[in-house]
């Protein structure tokens, strides 16, 4: 029997942030989570060790500096460095009324690393339907399902998974 040798795939999820309820975002960065870890990847996310901020009615875009974890400066880097050591990042823009800048930064730092594969959905004619946007990203499917879809298929036929026994989502 043989063994399967590769190390797990590791991806960082990323999705708006600001203008959002912590019920909204901590919900999205959960089931998302759980989906993706299911299918054997390590999920990392800007909302890991920011349970403090679970009772956020509106998150904003600054301004967090009653906790070490949360202040601009820490955010920005911690988030840099998770992008910069995944092998992929997924950028949903799927239900951006706006712009994320936030998201945008996590995929030029993709862009950057040379080694980080993007994933973006977003809609056409979006608020992200921007020329940097389509050339920073790898691949760029039009709806969640469609990414989420892909992302199975990718990790389950590289653990050597034929087609035909994928698992549902």
């Amino acid at each position: 029997m043989a063994m399967n040798l590769l190390k797990p795939l590791s991806i960082y999820l990323a999705h708006p942030i600001s203008g959002l309820s912590a019920d909204e975002v901590f919900a999205y960065y959960d089931r998302t989570t759980v989906m993706l870890s299911s299918l054997g990847y390590t999920v990392s996310s800007p909302m890991f060790g920011k349970d403090s901020l679970r009772c956020e009615m509106k998150f904003r875009s600054v301004g967090y500096e009653g906790n070490p974890a949360t202040t601009n400066h820490s955010i920005l880097r911690r988030d840099r460095w998770m992008v910069m050591s995944s092998d992929i990042v997924y950028v949903n823009l799927d239900k951006a009324t706006a712009p994320s800048i936030g998201c945008v930064s996590e995929l030029t730092w993709a862009y950057e690393s040379d080694t980080t594969y993007s994933i973006v959905s977003m809609p056409k004619n979006g608020p992200h339907d921007h020329a940097f946007v389509l050339e920073l990203a790898d691949t760029i499917f039009p709806s969640s399902d469609e990414a989420l879809n892909y992302l199975r298929m990718f990790i389950m036929r590289r653990n050597g998974f034929p087609l035909d026994k994928l698992p549902k989502l």
